[in-house]
C-alpha cells in the first residue's frame, strides 16, 4: 500500500486513525495537538489523563470521540537540539511506534501530520525524510495506507535542491514565439528538415506496438529480477492496482502511475520513453511534472519519496497516487 502525501487537516481526514504531535503530558498544547483536542472534545482530554504521560519516541492510543476516525495515536517527538542529542532515532521510534500501535488494531489507514516540525523546531526538510524512510521501511513488511499530512507547509525539500529544480524548470520553460517577419520566414527551412525525422519517428513507434504497457512492465520486473511485491512496493503503488494491470494486457495507467514503476525499475531516460510510450504518454518540457520526474532519472536519483516530496513542493502530483 502506498504512502500518500497531501494537503489537508489531519482533524478532517476520514481514517482508521490518526496521529497527534502530542507532548510528555499528553493534556492538549498548541499547533496539531490543540487542533485535535480541539476537534475531538472532552471525551479526549478525560482518557489522556488515565494515560499518565507518554515518553519521548513512544506512542499511546486513545478514542477519537467527535473526530471521523477510529482512533487517535499519541506520540511524542524530540525537541531540536542541533542534531546531536539522538534527535533523529527519537523521531523515527515515533513513526514505529505509532504504525505498530494502528497494526495491533488492524488499522488500514493511518493519517500522519510532521512530527516535531512545529514549535519542536525539528528542520522540516530533515523530519519528512526521516518520516518517509520510517513509513516506507514499515510499509515494505505491512500493507496499510499511510497519509502524510502537511496542511500549512509550503515545501518539503532544503533550499538548494528546490532552487536546483526551480532552475529546470526555467531552462524548460517554454520561449516566447519567434517574432512574425524575415525571422519567422527565416525558420520554415529549418522546420521543413525535420519533417523525415517525424515521419521515422512514427514508424519506430508504430512497429513497437505489439507489446503493451503490461506486458513491458512484466518483462522489465523479471529482466531486473525483482518480485512483483518489490517492484509495487518501491513504485508506492497499491497492491490491488499492481493485480489490474498484470491482470489486463491492455490495461492504460495514469501517467503518475507509469512514470512510477519506470522510478521503481530504475529505467534510464530512454527506457523510460519507452514506458510511457506504451501507455500512451510522453515527457514533455511544458509540463513541471515531467521536468521535476526527468530532473531525477537524469541524475540517477530514484528514491520515490524524494521526488514526491520535490513534487509536493511545487504543488504537482504524486508518483504512484493515481490507477
Amino acid at each position: 500500500m502506498p504512502l500518500l502525501i497531501v494537503r489537508q487537516d489531519i482533524t478532517k481526514m476520514t481514517c482508521d486513525a490518526i496521529v497527534n504531535a502530542a507532548n510528555n503530558s499528553l493534556l492538549g498544547g498548541g499547533g496539531v495537538d490543540g487542533m485535535i483536542h480541539r476537534a475531538a472534545g472532552p471525551g479526549l482530554l478525560a482518557e489522556c489523563r488515565t494515560l499518565r504521560g507518554c515518553e519521548t519516541g513512544s506512542a499511546k492510543l486513545t478514542g477519537a470521540y467527535d473526530l471521523p476516525c477510529r482512533y487517535v495515536i499519541h506520540t511524542v517527538g524530540p525537541v531540536w537540539r542541533g542534531g546531536q542529542h539522538g534527535e533523529r532515532e527519537l523521531l523515527a521510534s515515533c513513526y514505529r511506534a505509532s504504525l505498530a500501535l494502528a497494526a495491533e488494531r488492524g488499522c488500514e489507514t493511518v493519517a500522519f501530520p510532521l512530527i516535531s516540525a512545529g514549535v519542536f523546531g525539528y528542520p522540516k526538510d530533515e523530519a519528512v525524510r526521516v518520516a518517509t524512510e520510517s513509513i516506507a521501511a514499515f510499509l515494505a513488511d505491512h500493507d496499510m495506507t499511510v497519509y502524510l499530512t502537511l496542511w500549512r507547509t509550503p515545501r518539503l525539500i532544503d533550499a538548494a535542491l528546490y532552487d536546483d529544480v526551480r532552475r529546470r524548470i526555467d531552462e524548460c520553460a517554454p520561449r516566447p514565439a519567434a517574432l512574425r517577419g524575415a525571422k519567422c520566414r527565416a525558420a520554415l527551412p529549418e522546420t521543413c528538415d525535420v519533417a523525415p525525422a517525424a515521419e521515422q519517428e512514427l514508424a519506430e513507434r508504430l512497429r513497437v506496438l505489439d507489446e503493451s504497457f503490461s506486458q513491458m512492465l512484466l518483462r522489465k520486473i523479471d529482466e531486473r529480477g525483482m518480485t512483483d511485491a518489490a517492484c509495487y512496493k518501491k513504485a508506492n503503488i497499491d497492491r490491488k492496482l499492481f493485480s489490474k494491470i498484470r491482470g489486463d494486457v491492455h490495461y492504460r495507467p495514469s501517467k503518475p502511475t507509469a512514470l512510477a514503476f519506470a522510478v521503481a525499475l530504475e529505467l534510464s531516460l530512454d527506457e523510460t520513453r519507452e514506458l510511457l510510450m506504451k501507455a500512451g504518454y510522453a515527457l514533455s518540457h511544458s509540463s513541471r511534472f515531467d521536468v521535476i520526474v526527468e530532473y531525477f532519472i537524469r541524475r540517477g536519483e530514484y528514491d520515490i519519496y524524494h521526488i514526491n516530496e520535490t513534487l509536493f513542493s511545487f504543488d504537482q502530483t504524486l508518483l504512484g497516487s493515481l490507477g
